[in-house]
């Protein structure tokens, strides 16, 4: 891996460029550099959700996320290398499964709403999904693994699933769209749910 940060304010990106993990140059806006910022957003915002009341499995969850977040931000620095194991994946899958047996199943589409850690949740689902984008063009220019790619797109999902169980902390409950389509079904003409 390259070397370590010693000094921040190197001033040897200000022709706008930018050094890799391998000590090559590129552009600040390659396609690399995107994917890695937004991992490094993605993570960041997750920081922030941290800052929020929360239950320890999902706090557990969350830091060991920040750590994995990371690694894939130091694979995409270095092309060919492999940092992200393929068992974080399967750790989101595990997370995804247990944190969704606990919630009702949804009968309408949910706002990005309700307690502010949910809200900060929604933040950090979407900003997977663009990171997730950025790897995905990243892939489609150079070879990329398939695990950074499955990793957020598993980590999208739980941070929806981890939103609804933010939701339901102190006994709240989701935010439903008020969709036409539920108020024409429902008898009285009232929104559902």
């Amino acid at each position: 891996m390259g070397n370590r940060l010693t000094q921040i304010a190197t001033r040897t990106g200000d022709a706008g460029t930018t050094g890799l993990g391998n000590n090559q140059r590129v552009s600040k806006n390659s396609l690399r550099v995107h994917a890695m910022g937004e991992v490094d957003e993605l993570n960041s915002h997750i920081g922030l959700l941290l800052c929020e009341e929360m239950p320890n499995a999902v706090r557990d969850i969350l830091v060991e996320i920040q750590h994995q977040l990371f690694n894939l931000g130091g694979e995409l620095s270095i092309p060919g290398f492999e940092l992200l194991k393929d068992e974080a994946v399967l750790a989101l899958d595990d997370a995804l499964a247990h944190f969704n047996a606990q919630l009702p199943k949804l009968a309408e589409f949910i706002l990005p709403a309700g307690t502010r850690g949910a809200a900060q949740a929604h933040i950090c689902r979407t900003v997977a999904r663009r990171a997730e984008r950025a790897v995905v063009a990243l892939g489609n220019e150079e070879a990329i693994r398939a695990a950074p790619r499955q990793y957020l797109n598993r980590l999208s999902d739980l941070m929806f699933v981890l939103a609804r169980v933010l939701n339901r902390l102190h006994g709240g409950d989701d935010v439903y769209w008020k969709s036409e389509r539920m108020k024409k079904s429902a008898p009285d003409g009232t929104d559902s749910p």
